[in-house]
């Protein structure tokens, strides 16, 4: 892989892409600035692309922190990043240079809509079903859209393309600098424990995640903690080999290299799941509806069903009837044993 001198963008492979017809190099570009599922999610849709139009190239616009995830997918031709501070206006002057043919906003927020306002062109965009999202958490009511997963949702924006899901899981990438980092972190057979979840209501109490670090030990089997580095306190050594706050490809071969993983409804769960290893994710205030249980996965999703359920579109800070039931219900040793089975 080869860097261009202008900040922000890599380049795979040394050819230049000229304008084309239709069927033959298409320019495309793809943005999906956050988070760490969703772009995992997006890894299906460009291996569609490239099988179908192998000659495109594909420019992904992401932000820099998720960067490392993507530039070594063999999919992509190019990464646009999005800086750190830099504004959205700067970022839709550095990529308005090439034209493309096909633009597509697979994420859909402010921000996107207005890098759609600065790069001319024919956008498309997929559904979020945020409406229906919101029908679900406030009035109870379920829609039959809801029951399409967030990878296949992105098809959506790619009709024009031509292009199907070919029911294979997501996928990602790693260097053997990153499979070599992952080992030296740990050797023989381990699990893979995330606590961590961005919002607070999603995560399952620590005293559970020790009690079942401790039952995985005394199987003989070593326990890695996995997360951002805040998330340390939640599941601390001793009780687990810690491995917060690591470059994300090492993250991912440290997935891989798991006997299994269990995870709350968070990015990690993806990751598990894009990398075929056995999985055990555990779901609270959100649901399997909103499109965001494990994809093409050998999984088992724990949950309970309770009228409260879903509370929220995406966690909370707080249970909204302080009791937290839908992740405190989920006991240590129901999870141990889903563990035993998935691996």
């Amino acid at each position: 892989m080869t860097r261009r001198s202008n900040a922000g963008l890599a380049t795979r492979g040394g050819g230049a892409y000229i304008g084309y017809a239709m069927s033959e190099e298409p320019r495309i570009l793809l943005v999906r600035f956050s988070s760490l599922g969703d772009i995992v999610l997006t890894t299906p849709l460009l291996r569609a692309i490239r099988r179908k139009h192998p000659r495109a190239h594909v420019t992904f616009a992401t932000k820099h922190r998720y960067a490392s995830l993507i530039e070594t997918n063999p999919n992509i031709s190019s990464v646009a990043v999005l800086a750190p501070g830099e504004s959205i206006v700067a970022f839709g002057r550095r990529l308005a240079g090439p034209s493309y043919d096909h633009l597509l906003d697979l994420h859909g927020n402010l921000r996107t809509f207005m890098l759609r306002r600065l790069l001319a062109g024919r956008w498309h965009r997929c559904n979020a079903r945020r409406i229906e999202r919101r029908l679900l958490t406030w009035v109870g009511i379920r829609t039959g859209s809801l029951s399409i997963p967030v990878a296949d949702r992105y098809f959506e924006a790619a009709l024009d393309l031509g292009v199907t899901a070919d029911g294979g899981p997501a996928e990602l990438f790693t260097t053997p600098r990153d499979d070599e980092n992952a080992a030296a972190i740990v050797q023989g057979d381990y699990v893979v424990l995330a606590p961590g979840a961005r919002h607070a209501t999603k995560r399952w109490p620590p005293s559970y995640w020790l009690a079942l670090a401790r039952a995985v030990r005394d199987r003989g089997i070593q326990v890695v903690g996995l997360g951002l580095p805040h998330e340390r306190d939640l599941l601390p050594g001793p009780s687990a080999i810690e491995a917060y706050g690591l470059p994300l490809r090492v993250m991912v071969a440290l997935c891989r290299g798991a006997k299994a993983v269990v995870s709350s409804d968070s990015g990690v769960l993806h990751v598990a799941a894009a990398v075929t290893t056995p999985l055990v994710a555990l779901f609270g205030p959100t649901v399997e509806e909103f499109g965001f249980s494990p994809y093409r996965a050998r999984a088992t999703v724990l949950q309970r069903q309770m009228p409260c359920r879903p509370c929220s579109l995406h966690g909370g800070p707080t249970c909204p009837l302080d009791h937290h039931r839908c992740l405190r219900d989920i006991a240590p040793s129901e999870v141990e044993e889903a563990l035993v089975e998935v691996a």
